[in-house]
């Protein structure tokens, strides 16, 4: 007779999603690029800025296990 495997029984981990900063980074720089002048260079900053945020989001919540 099998014995049921132990680890189907854990819960899986909550993750936490960066996602939202990408977005928001994105409409962020697009408005602020539009304040200065310079839109396009404003969504770049925000997609980077977003991303960053994302990463380290993802970094910490890997840390977790």
């Amino acid at each position: 007779m099998m014995e049921p495997d132990p680890n189907l029984d854990q819960q899986p981990a909550n993750r936490v999603a960066g996602g939202f900063f990408i977005a928001a980074g994105l409409l962020g720089g697009a408005v602020a690029g539009v304040y200065f002048g310079e839109p396009s260079i404003g969504m770049v900053a925000g997609l980077g800025f977003g991303i960053l945020v994302a990463l380290g989001i993802w970094f910490r919540d890997r840390g977790k296990k």
